[in-house]
């Protein structure tokens, strides 16, 4: 594992969602003591850290991702002392903890949105975004919320909007007020001062928003086939991105520098300059590393995987970036890529050896080890404001967050003792338990195998990646100037001319004979070059 002032480069994080992934006290939702008794099982991986998505105290409306205190543990969770037992136990296994830091917004709960939704000259009245209405009382510009409607709600009390980039019950903080800006410092602080190694910053390009309000242009990419609300209608040039923000991640890392080898991941949200910001935030003393969700969609392609990557080191060569394939907001990347194969097996193990070849660091989810797709759920099953405001159009991100399956003949997939579960178990994902996947040749077994090479070679990690022109469907690079990486990227085999000599290091379906390389569909090898 990587160690030192610089870790965070070219590790590999596994994200845990607590509320799936282990029950110790049998209410039917993950905490953090189910978490310490399972963090044994994602330390056999071989992956560097873990990011823990919110356990703050929160009305749950979004999951955690509305914050009513920050300084505290939500119930549902367990306690500050179930915090500790789990940082320390993380320790021992010599896993980093990354925490999600929901700074964009708050929940409508929070003391201060409280205090401050009751007049206009309170304390805290300049702590969030209110604004006039316009002379025909509507909100004062045309931003749209990404679950659907205005991103203003009226405020009678006020008699003032005020703004909500996602849900009314999630209130933006004001970032043109210093006040609140040094307010969320202190708040990492308290957490870096208690022992966690960094923090993921949820949602990091929208923290400042255009002071002069201007509605936002029509999107001027091709939406039509795609969008499913009027947010995905528009080109978000000034509710989101603005260039007060670099000015502020900057002040985040010198936070952080304050204390030995912490780190940041920054999720970058956007359609259209994704790969760009997360150049920008990553360059210079700003974010260590940023992720996006360009690679969280349907494209499967060596085109497109070169295109991605080829863009992010040529517009930010000092930058880093943060791969992923799958998290808690999209569909599972198996199942949006089982059209690119003939074998669903052979399809995760290939995915696995791309994003663990890549330059960069990388993030797992958790059931991405064993393989899984998304469950299917019926409406009266959903909990997640997205799919129950767009059903059936849009099924929501319950399906990518139902409970981690451990023992395939135990209740609940052993998550759970409780009758039933916070989201169900199903027996689709029941199949591919950790249990029956602890065996040679599993997906589980591949994972393990490839992060232990990428432990064991040095380039793997942090060699320069250099693309070979080779046709589609065919994807490879070099890393460093040791190794080169071959993948097909279709279920039908291909023939590639290759006139060095190559050492296969770990390999699926691949024959390298002297001057070709033979790949069946999904086939793939990484070699030491001769």
């Amino acid at each position: 594992m990587t160690q030192g002032q610089d870790w965070w480069r070219g590790s590999v994080t596994y994200q845990i969602y607590p509320r799936s992934f282990m029950d110790a006290n049998g209410d039917g939702v993950g905490d953090l003591a189910g978490i310490t008794q399972r963090l044994d099982h994602v330390a056999s991986l071989g992956v560097d850290a873990i990011w823990l998505s919110p356990v703050f105290a929160s009305p749950m409306k979004d999951m955690g991702y509305d914050v009513s205190d920050y300084l505290a543990i939500d119930p549902v969770f367990g306690t500050m002392a179930d915090f500790d037992r789990m940082v320390a136990r993380a320790d021992a296994l010599g896993l980093k903890v990354i925490i999600d830091q929901v700074i964009s917004h708050a929940s409508d709960q929070h003391p201060f949105f409280l205090q401050s939704r009751e007049s206009r000259d309170n304390l805290k009245a300049d702590w969030f975004i209110w604004e006039d209405a316009r002379l025909d009382g509507m909100p004062p510009n045309n931003w749209q919320s990404i679950f659907g409607g205005m991103a203003w709600t009226w405020e009678p009390r006020r008699k003032q909007y005020y703004m909500h980039n996602f849900l009314r019950e999630q209130p933006d903080w004001n970032f043109h007020n210093p006040e609140v800006q040094q307010y969320h410092l202190d708040v990492m602080r308290f957490w870096l001062e208690r022992g966690v190694d960094g923090f993921r910053l949820d949602t990091v390009n929208y923290y400042f928003h255009d002071k002069l309000l201007r509605d936002n242009p029509a999107n001027y990419l091709d939406w039509s086939q795609d969008a499913f609300r009027p947010y995905d209608m528009q080109y978000c040039l000034f509710s989101k991105n603005q260039p007060q923000n670099l000015a502020f991640l900057e002040r985040i890392r010198a936070l952080l520098d304050e204390f030995d080898a912490r780190a940041t991941v920054g999720e970058v949200g956007d359609t259209h300059h994704a790969i760009e910001l997360m150049g920008q935030y990553t360059s210079g003393r700003r974010l260590h590393m940023a992720y996006s969700f360009e690679l969280l969609g349907p494209n499967y392609s060596a085109a497109f995987f070169r295109d991605r990557l080829s863009a992010f080191f040529r517009k930010a060569p000092e930058g880093w970036p943060c791969w992923a394939f799958s998290n808690h907001d999209v569909p599972r990347h198996v199942g949006r890529w089982l059209n690119r194969t003939a074998d669903r097996d052979a399809l995760a193990r290939q995915a696995a050896a791309l994003l663990l070849s890549f330059e960069g660091s990388a993030c797992i989810y958790q059931g991405e080890e064993l393989g899984q797709v998304d469950t299917a759920l019926e409406y009266h099953e959903l909990t997640d404001p997205e799919g129950i405001n767009f059903w059936p159009h849009v099924k929501g991100r319950d399906g990518c967050r139902t409970p981690m399956v451990w023992e395939a003949r135990a209740p609940n997939g052993g998550f759970s003792t409780a009758a039933q579960t916070w989201l169900p178990v199903k027996a689709p994902q029941l199949d591919r338990a950790v249990d029956r996947q602890e065996k040679p040749g599993s997906v589980l077994a591949f994972y393990r195998q490839m992060l232990a090479l990428r432990r064991a070679e040095t380039e793997l990690r942090l060699g320069q990646m250099r693309f070979l022109d080779l046709p589609e469907p065919v994807l490879g690079y070099t890393r460093g100037e040791g190794i080169i990486c071959l993948f097909n990227l279709s279920p039908d085999p291909a023939t590639l001319t290759l006139t060095e000599k190559l050492d296969p290091l770990l390999s699926q379906g691949a024959s390298c004979k002297a001057g070709a390389v033979m790949l069946a569909g999904n086939g793939f090898v990484i070699a030491r070059r001769g």
